[in-house]
Formats: structure tokens, C-alpha cells, sequence
């Protein structure tokens, strides 16, 4: 985002809202994947302690997650990249 035409207290306060959003949209994300992945991979109530089964569906759970977050993040930065650079002429 381009703040350059604001004053540098707006630039500031700009800057404080994106991180603030930021912030925000990381904790919605990360709620979102714990509680998929509990919903997924919780199924033995009897016992306190976390089984290996448990844990490994959790891992799994998470390196989709983490996965599919890496996929999409690049194909943003291409779609960015591709709007921002200038198109050429034949």
C-alpha cells in the first residue's frame, strides 16, 4: 500500500491499522486450525493424556494447514506481482 501522499502521523496510524488487522486475521487463522484440527483428530475423551494417535493426526492436521497456507500464499505474490508489473506490448 502506498502511504506516501498521507503525513507521517497518518502514515503511522495507517501502518498501526494494517498490523492491528494483521494480527487479527493471524488469531482468526490459527483459532480456525485448532479447532478443526481438535474437531478431527479428539475422538478419546477417556483419558487426559494425548494419544500417539492423537498427536500424529494433530501433526498431520497442521502440515496441511500449513500447506495449503503456503500454496495460496504464492499464488497471491504471483497474482500480485503480475497485476504491478507492466504489461507488454507484441
Amino acid at each position: 500500500m502506498d502511504t506516501s501522499r498521507f503525513n507521517q502521523a497518518e502514515q503511522a496510524q495507517i501502518n498501526a491499522m494494517v498490523e492491528q488487522k494483521q494480527v487479527t486475521d493471524f488469531m482468526n487463522m490459527f483459532t480456525g486450525v485448532v479447532d478443526r484440527c481438535f474437531k478431527e483428530c479428539a475422538n478419546d475423551f477417556t483419558t487426559k493424556a494425548v494419544t500417539g494417535r492423537e498427536a500424529a493426526c494433530v501433526q498431520r492436521c497442521a502440515d496441511r494447514f500449513l500447506k495449503h497456507a503456503e500454496l495460496v500464499g504464492n499464488k497471491f505474490a504471483e497474482l500480485s506481482q503480475n497485476m504491478n508489473s507492466p504489461t507488454q506490448s507484441p
